[in-house]
Formats: structure tokens, sequence, C-alpha cells
């Protein structure tokens, strides 16, 4: 409770973690919607907002906000996919590299530079266009997350270096703690600013990867993103035709969710930072 009332003074966390419960809240409206998101003609085609239709409808006979409720759902199971396994990996990878050094950081950060060098969008791309037929939320999640945790695993690494040669370390080691010890009491607190700082960001990266990937057609159509509702905006001319209510509101939930997730990853990693933590109690 104390955490979050010290956090809540940033007005940066305050109103990013405020936009995020809208928008948790508004996704989970899904729950409660009167129309099966695969589904075509449920309503008439292209209204404008409307008392009945607070958001209008599609050309696809579909009302705008019930689907935005399911894009935003499905679209933050994406993300969450991708930012919690990809950070297990990053983690595990830099730690183990960063702790043990020798031939295994050297083998470890062969993986790890092999998917920084090649050109990781041409990759994601083919690879979706292999798969696309079985190109679930779940697989999507799992395929993002294999491809982005490899710089976020030597930014851990290096503070692992750094960590590994300071006095705490040896003082550890030779009070008789074991390996898994040292991390979790001594190395722990200094890396979870970084790892919640590239979670939140992780996710930020897979759901404008996944818009993008939408709107070049290679996912699933019929499963409602953000990004498959601007698909269908976009091939159904939208902009063209004037019916802002339809493509704006994807593109307004996309910009709120990013601006919101990165005040949310700065503000927290702010705050979890042991030396401005330091310097806080220091200015008090």
């Amino acid at each position: 409770m104390r955490l979050f009332k010290d956090l809540h003074r940033d007005f940066r966390f305050a109103l990013a973690f405020w936009v995020l419960v809208l928008l948790v809240g508004f996704a989970i409206l899904s729950l409660f919607s009167p129309y099966d998101p695969t589904r075509w003609g449920h309503v008439p085609r292209d209204l404008r907002p409307s008392a009945q239709h607070w958001l209008g409808t599609d050309s696809n006979g579909q009302d705008i906000f019930w689907m935005a409720t399911f894009a935003v759902r499905n679209s933050l199971i994406i993300a969450l996919i991708a930012g919690v396994v990809s950070r297990i990996i990053a983690v595990i990878m830099g730690m183990i590299a960063g702790y043990t050094g020798g031939s295994t950081d050297r083998v470890m950060m062969f993986f790890s530079d092999s998917l920084l060098v090649i050109p990781l969008f041409l990759i994601i791309v083919m690879l979706a266009m292999l798969i696309r037929a079985s190109l679930n939320l779940v697989t999507l999640g799992l395929l993002l997350a294999f491809f982005g945790w490899a710089w976020d695993a030597r930014l851990i690494r290096s503070q692992i270096l750094s960590l590994r040669e300071r006095d705490f370390t040896q003082t550890s080691v030779l009070s008789g703690n074991n390996t898994l010890r040292l991390v979790l009491n001594e190395y722990m607190p200094y890396t979870t600013p970084l790892i919640f700082s590239t979670l939140i960001n992780n996710m930020s990266w897979a759901i404008g990867l996944e818009i993008t990937l939408a709107i070049l057609g290679l996912l699933d159509l019929y499963i409602p993103t953000l990004g498959t509702m601007l698909y269908w905006a976009i091939n159904y001319q939208a902009i063209l035709l004037r019916r802002w209510w339809w493509v704006m509101t994807p593109i307004s939930i996309s910009i709120f969710l990013f601006i919101a997730l990165y005040w949310l990853s700065v503000s927290i990693s702010e705050y979890l930072d042991p030396r401005i933590r330091i310097q806080r109690v220091g200015a008090a």
C-alpha cells in the first residue's frame, strides 16, 4: 500500500496507472458484449455514432465500441505473453552469462548477438507468412517473445558484470551464500528496475508489431485486435470516406496505451532504482 502511495505522487505514474485501469476495464467489458466479434452483419453498416451505437458501426456490420473492447483485450493478451516470456528468457540468459563468464558467457551471447544482427522485422514477417494459419493470440505472443529478449539480456548481463565486481559480491560468497541467494538478495534489487522497464517497453514493442503485422494482412483478420481494426478501416478506405469514428478509435486507443506504458515504465524504474531512492532519502 505504501509503495502505491509513493508511486502515486509521481503524476506520470498516476496518470498512466488510471489510463491503464480504464483500458483494462474497457477490455473487461468484452465479456458482456451482446455481439459475436467473429461474425459480420450484426448491425446496419456504416452508421455514425449515436445513442444506440456509441462509436458507430463499420462496413462489416459490427458495432465499433464492442469491437474495440475485444481489440484492447486481445492486444493486451499478446503484449503480456510476449513481455513476460521474453523477460524470463532475458533474465535467465543475462544473469547466467554475466555471473559465470567464460565459455558459457560467450556461447549465450553468441545466440543473443545472432538475434540482434539479423533483420528482425523481415524474419518475423516471413515466419508470420509461414505459420499464418495457426497464428492465434498465444502463438503470436510466443513468436514475439522469442525475438524480443536478446537486447535486454545483454543489458542485464552488463549490469551483472558490474555487480559481480562489487565488494558485496565477495562478502556474500565468503559468507557462504549460494549463487541463488546471492542473485535474489544482492542482484535483484539492482536489476529489478531494468527488468520492469524492459518488460513494459517490450509490451509496447509487441503491440506495435502486432499492429504492423495486422495492417500487412499477416494475422488472422477475424480475431479483433487494434491492428485488425486498423486493417479493416484502411481496407474499406475509411479515411477517404470520412468515417473518422471508425479509423480514429483504434488509433486513439493505441496512442493512449503507448503513452501510458511509457510513463509507467519510466516512473517505476526511477522509483525502484536504489541510487535514486538513496538520493530521495538524503534529500528528505
